[in-house]
């Protein structure tokens, strides 16, 4: 019996152990990406591919279209 809780013992502290060990890997990449600026403006000679300016027809031969 004595042999079973030692072992679960054990069990438990490398639980505990590797839970740590992730919450505290995921704090660090939070923390490394958290100023990863994604949607900053390009630099360079971007060009735009996508325009809110559709039409009325356009946007209704869209939904139609799509089937939403």
């Amino acid at each position: 019996m004595k042999r079973i809780i030692w072992d679960a013992f054990k069990l438990v502290v490398i639980f505990i152990c590797c839970t740590f060990l992730f919450y505290f890997g995921l704090k660090a990449m939070h923390a490394e990406y958290e100023q990863y600026h994604r949607y900053d403006p390009p630099d360079g000679p971007a060009v735009k591919v996508f325009s809110d300016e559709n039409s009325f027809i356009d946007r209704v031969y869209l939904f139609l279209r799509l089937g939403e």
